[in-house]
């Protein structure tokens, strides 16, 4: 079939028929031949079973995590294309437009802009709006300068499904957003962006799954793990370039100053082959477990 839109969900009860009918919408509109996928990531409070009164096939993951979540849905899903959403009615499945087009324009992934001009970010909290989501996306955009994505973190996503499963994606929480355009872009694949918006969960009294400085420091984690070189081999190469500088002292001036400095150029020196031996190793290891580009494994 044409299209998959994946429904994520975890205690959605009050909202994921409202989301499914949705998606459900959106597709007869555009006469779509699709399915509307729900993954359910171990409700207890019958969700399950509204999202299959209202048309969705689920699919449960037992092991908790939005990544986990992602992983599994990806896998059941039988579409050519996947366009991915949250069970919390924050996302606007009727409007997909926009994501289609890109889709249906060869593009492999394509991310939602909460930022843009125009968007409505009436559903995000002060500290993800402010300081979480932008700040985030300005680390990934500076350890991976190749990365024009202006919204990381946005749940609202559409890829090819084969291209997606090709990334073989491990990430188990939420910097699993992280991940797919990390690897997405240094696979070469074509990545693109449309403006969506946000708006309030459906159920306000529920409490949000994101855990704004959890989350973040596991995408921080993530994002310099995928990034060993900047991490460990430029400032390993700057600590021997400096150390050289100070152990060149001593031919200057041969008096306790010059010592001194010997020394200290001398770890320096130890310091930064150390940090190159890091790099070495942190590519490799993370080309190993499918987190880096192959370029060190091979």
């Amino acid at each position: 079939m044409d299209l998959t839109v994946l429904i994520l969900c975890l205690n959605e009860r009050k909202s994921i028929a409202g989301t499914v009918c949705d998606a459900r919408r959106f597709m007869a509109r555009n006469a779509i031949e699709g399915e509307v996928l729900v993954l359910d990531n171990g409700s207890t409070d019958g969700s399950a079973d509204a999202a299959r009164a209202a048309g969705a096939r689920v699919v449960t993951e037992t092991e908790r995590g939005y990544g986990k979540a992602i992983i599994a849905g990806i896998a059941a899903a039988r579409g050519r294309a996947i366009i991915l959403g949250d069970g919390d009615g924050e996302h606007d499945l009727n409007a997909l437009e926009g994501f289609w087009e890109k889709l249906q324009g060869g593009f492999d992934l394509v991310v939602g802009n909460r930022f843009a001009s125009g968007s409505d970010r009436g559903g995000m909290r002060f500290l993800n709006r402010f300081v979480g989501a932008p700040l985030l996306s300005a680390v990934g955009r500076l350890l991976f300068p190749s990365i024009s994505v202006r919204d990381f973190h946005c749940g609202l996503r559409g890829f090819d499904a084969t291209r997606i499963r090709s990334l073989e994606l491990r990430a188990p929480g939420m910097e699993s957003a992280s991940e797919m355009i990390v690897k997405a872009v240094g696979r070469k694949l074509r990545v693109a962006e449309v403006p969506v918006s946000q708006r309030p969960a459906t159920d306000a009294d529920r409490a949000p799954h994101l855990r704004i400085w959890r989350d973040g420091w596991r995408h921080v984690r993530l994002l310099l793990l995928l990034s060993p070189r900047w991490l460990f081999l430029q400032p390993g190469c700057v600590a021997i370039g400096a150390g050289a500088v100070f152990m060149a002292v001593p031919f200057l001036r041969a008096d306790w100053l010059g010592n001194y400095a010997m020394v200290f150029g001398a770890g320096l020196v130890v310091c930064g082959t150390q940090l190159v031996g890091f790099a070495l190793a942190a590519s490799v290891f993370s080309d190993r477990v499918g987190l880096g580009d192959g370029s060190w494994s091979a």
